[in-house]
């Protein structure tokens, strides 16, 4: 079930809202607000260190000495966490590496810090999500 209620915002701060909507490609200020609401909810329980969901993505020169040995040890360090990976080959040398991995915040962020760490790893990321609130 939807509730309204209003919000008051200067002119400045709108017409930047709006502008944000628009290359967002939102439908509607309601929609952006849901997904900015929603977004601080994600922060608050990885903050909150509970029981979360991350996708770890890494960028690396497989040619990199010893790299695969190492990304693999580390994921079954953590075999209980990961509930998915994907390798795709980018091009002759550079791989990408998606994993999905799931438990307490803080496990997850150690597990993605130690694999963007390694040596040889050109890019890394990690994509905060959760399933916990009732969005």
């Amino acid at each position: 079930m939807l509730k309204r209620f209003s919000v008051s915002l200067e002119d400045g701060l709108l017409a930047d809202f709006d502008e944000f909507i628009k290359r967002r490609q939102y439908t509607n200020r309601s929609e952006a607000i849901r997904d900015l609401i929603r977004k601080e909810f994600v922060k608050e329980e990885w903050g909150e260190d509970k029981e979360v969901i991350g996708v770890i993505t890494l960028v690396y020169d497989h040619h990199h000495s010893q790299i695969l040995e190492r990304i693999n040890s580390i994921q079954h360090d953590h075999h209980q966490m990961i509930t998915s990976t994907t390798h795709v080959h980018m091009d002759h040398h550079n791989c990408l590496e998606i994993l999905i991995a799931r438990g307490q915040a803080s496990a997850v962020r150690e597990l993605s810090d130690q694999l963007i760490a390694l040596r040889g790893v050109k890019d890394g990321h990690l994509a905060m999500s959760s399933t916990a609130r009732a969005f």
